[in-house]
């Protein structure tokens, strides 16, 4: 696969990728990034499963009613690293109003490599293995860090490619989500419901 290739090759050149996404296709991905939802508009987030680090099989949808920040990322990532500890701040701080973090690993070496990481780091949400599928899902995640803030009723309210946003930012954007109220009849989607309607960004 494309994106598999594109990992290789990124993971061989480090540092020489550009500090606000690991992507191949650099300003672009940085102009497509940081895009907000008015609630009318938003699209229903693709449902997923994946496994976590204990082997359990987590779905998205199993999070509705929570706000949820879901990151795709992986260890060789720079903007990953400095957005990571926001994230575990973040998921300290809100999980009793009704939020959690999802990370999506997308390190080809699997949990190998993602289990050292998130213990060196102290990563307190839970993460899962992402794949192509479900990269895919998400209307292609060709740069790491792509982030998704998901309301209430499982809609994609914000969608961040790069470093595109501060901490601040997130901070800003978790409580407009947390204090808005759930639509209990906006469902979470198949993947191909997902991509058959308009773009998500």
């Amino acid at each position: 696969m494309q994106f598999t290739r594109f990992l290789s090759l990124a993971a061989a050149l480090g540092g020489a990728l550009s500090l606000a996404a690991c992507s191949p296709i650099g300003n672009e991905a940085e102009a497509a990034g940081n895009t907000m939802k008015q609630a009318a508009g938003r699209k229903p987030a693709p449902d997923f499963a994946l496994k976590d680090s204990n082997g359990a099989t987590v779905k998205l949808s199993d999070y509705k009613g929570k706000a949820v920040l879901l990151d795709f990322w992986a260890t060789w990532c720079g903007p990953c690293k400095i957005e990571i500890p926001w994230f575990t701040e973040f998921e300290q701080t809100y999980k009793d109003r009704g939020f959690a973090v999802v990370g999506v690993s997308m390190d080809e070496d699997g949990w190998t490599v993602v289990k050292p990481y998130l213990e060196e780091h102290r990563v307190n949400y839970r993460v899962l293995l992402g794949n192509d599928e479900v990269g895919q899902a998400f209307g292609g995640v060709d740069s790491l860090p792509t982030t998704f803030l998901i309301d209430r009723s499982g809609r994609i309210a914000f969608v961040h490619i790069g470093l595109s946003t501060s901490k601040d930012g997130f901070k800003n954007e978790i409580s407009q989500l947390l204090d808005a109220r759930a639509d209990a009849r906006a469902p979470f989607v198949g993947a191909a419901a997902f991509l058959a309607g308009p773009g998500a960004r």
